[in-house]
């Protein structure tokens, strides 16, 4: 039987929390062009994935994940170019496949093409070598698709196991963006160990899924009105401004890109749109930058 947490000695409990930590800032002292925030703006082209992981293959689920590459990445990419905003496309190797020509389309107009697993799979379910498998299998298959080998990953749902850090360091990565210890960037620290892996972190607020996600047989549902949502993005946009800082967000095809949603994403633009100083850049971007900018902002 494994033993209960309050019976852990000092030297355990530590070497938990110690084994994958947040290191030095990162957050520059500038910004490229002397702006005054950056943006960095992020898709999960999830799509099916989710559904055919949990082996929920019938049409009901999977039209809903369809929807995201049917409607939601045209309408997306359209909204992007509006703005001139590249962005951040984070795809399960196998979205990548059942969608011909989706990631081209990314790489074509501008954005980056990051890892997000093989078919959206837990990381924490997995065996290290399953986990690395299917962490090398989805890179070569973004590379093969797009021309170019990824140099980021966000694991799917930010399911963060003991092995990933070390699997992402073995695929010669730049970055990682699944953890929440900071708003701006940071320095990945393994075993007490600098990686030289930059952390450009994520937050459940800063995500679409947990306001707008519905499951019909559980309690999961919309309940944050959209307009809610635009507040407290806004919200967070406004704070990253005024402290020189980023400003992050992840969000879906199958989520946003509905009417309703696309529309305070719109918004959202408008409003950022409207502030001098505003760098839109893709994740890759943010983390060249902060790696060569010199001293970090205390």
């Amino acid at each position: 039987m494994t033993e209960q947490p309050w019976l852990w000695d000092e030297k355990t409990w530590r070497g938990h929390v110690e084994h994958v930590r947040a290191g030095r800032s990162l957050r520059p002292a500038s910004w490229p062009g002397g702006a005054k925030v950056a943006v960095a703006l992020s898709f999960d082209s999830d799509h099916e994935t989710p559904a055919l992981r949990d082996g929920e293959v019938l049409p009901g689920k999977l039209a809903q994940g369809e929807y995201g590459a049917r409607v939601g990445v045209p309408r997306l990419l359209k909204l992007l170019d509006r703005f001139g905003a590249p962005a951040s496309f984070f795809v399960p190797a196998v979205s990548a496949l059942l969608h011909d020509g989706e990631v081209k389309s990314y790489v074509d107009a501008g954005h980056e093409v990051a890892l997000h697993g093989w078919i959206h799979e837990r990381n924490t379910a997995l065996t290290e070598t399953e986990e690395r498998d299917l962490a090398f299998r989805a890179a070569d298959v973004l590379e093969r698709l797009t021309g170019t080998r990824p140099v980021g990953i966000r694991t799917p749902s930010w399911d963060f196991s003991a092995h990933t850090l070390t699997i992402t360091r073995e695929l010669g990565l730049k970055y990682d963006s699944s953890l929440m210890a900071d708003d701006d960037c940071y320095e990945l620290i393994e075993n007490g160990e600098p990686t030289g892996i930059v952390e450009l972190p994520v937050e459940w607020i800063r995500d679409d899924a947990p306001y707008f996600m519905m499951d019909r047989f559980a309690s999961l549902r919309p309940y944050t009105p959209p307009r809610g949502v635009l507040s407290i993005w806004r919200d967070e946009f406004d704070a990253a401004y005024a402290e020189g800082g980023l400003f992050q967000l992840t969000m879906h095809p199958h989520i946003i890109g509905h009417r309703s949603r696309v529309a305070i994403l719109t918004e959202l633009l408008d409003h950022i749109s409207g502030h001098d100083g505003v760098w839109f850049a893709t994740h890759a971007q943010v983390v060249d930058h902060v790696l060569t900018s010199g001293e970090a902002h205390p």
